[in-house]
């Protein structure tokens, strides 16, 4: 069926439309990222200090409960995942990407893990995968309501692990590269071992006084560890929501790029339709002028009667 100038016309209108959705999503997307980027790149400092504070605690105390070097996992130990993906679509591969990641890193382990989601798009697709979920949870619409859900992953992992020293708590999550690209990665979070205290051991002190703890060495230390896996969780969930809407912002310039071109098709389809129609009624009127100088023509050729 062939398209009508008033058909046409409602194309066009329908693309323009969604083309204003697509930038809105663009300029939200785009705004969106600069806050997340900005709260990684604020928390990096505080990162830096609580790492800091906990090598100034081993230098006076031993990690004793905290650290499990070489210590073999028992039967019954739970593996923990938190995942963190995405509530809403058009975002590209960005859920795909993370949610296949996490499947093959967990698969590896011994023993089934418990994962928590972040997003209903990877909740689903983990799902799939077979995988034992333990909850979703929304994905935070900004900075301020990250803190938030932090607490409750921390509150349920602390649940499930209990006083078991060898059960492993992991993170999966998107991390920003240059330009709009990402990345998935894995960190293990807990249980704390001594190659992640050697880790720190290396940081260099930042002034030639040797820094000393106040009060109780292990209770800083349990403190600043509280702190050092808060501040982990945050993180990883700022850089997932940063490469998100980064994801989200190229999906978005790819859409507009293609509604550019859809509207340049159908304007170029709706002024041949509309030249097509105008040819056709100049058509109409000079094949109607032509009949009408054909009759009158005759007309004027025709004998006249005699007069009796």
């Amino acid at each position: 069926m062939s398209d009508t100038t008033a058909s046409l016309r409602r194309k066009i209108s329908s693309a323009g439309d969604l083309q204003s959705v697509v930038r809105t999503m663009k300029a939200l997307a785009a705004s969106s990222i600069g806050q997340y980027e900005q709260s990684v790149r604020a928390l990096a400092d505080y990162y830096r200090t609580v790492e800091l504070g906990l090598r100034a605690c081993f230098r006076e105390s031993e990690p004793g409960a905290f650290m499990s070097a070489g210590k073999a996992r028992a039967d019954g130990d739970v593996i923990g995942a938190v995942v963190f993906g995405s509530d809403q679509g058009l975002v590209g591969q960005f859920n795909e990407v993370v949610a296949e990641y996490a499947v093959e890193a967990l698969a590896a382990l011994p023993g089934d893990a418990q994962v928590w989601a972040v997003g209903e798009r990877v909740h689903a697709r983990l799902a799939d995968a077979g995988l034992l979920l333990a909850g979703v949870y929304a994905v935070p619409n900004s900075v301020e309501a990250i803190t938030p859900l932090i607490g409750q992953i921390l509150l349920e992992s602390e649940a499930l692990r209990g006083d078991r020293e060898a059960s492993e708590l992991h993170l999966f999550y998107n991390r920003p590269r240059s330009g709009a690209a990402y990345a998935p990665v894995r960190q293990r979070l807990l249980p704390l071992d001594q190659a992640w205290r050697d880790d720190l051991a290396e940081l260099p002190w930042p002034t030639k006084n040797l820094p000393e703890v106040m009060g109780s060495g292990t209770g800083a230390l349990r403190a600043l560890i509280r702190e050092y896996v808060f501040v982990s969780l945050f993180r990883a969930c700022a850089e997932s929501l940063a490469s998100e809407n980064a994801s989200r912002l190229a999906a978005m310039e790819r859409a507009d790029r293609n509604i550019d071109e859809l509207l340049e098709n159908l304007h170029r389809t709706f002024h041949r339709v509309r030249q097509g129609g105008i040819d056709e009624e100049l058509f109409d009127v000079l094949s109607g002028f032509e009949a009408l100088s054909e009759q009158t023509g005759r007309a004027g050729r025709r004998p006249k009667a005699g007069r009796d």
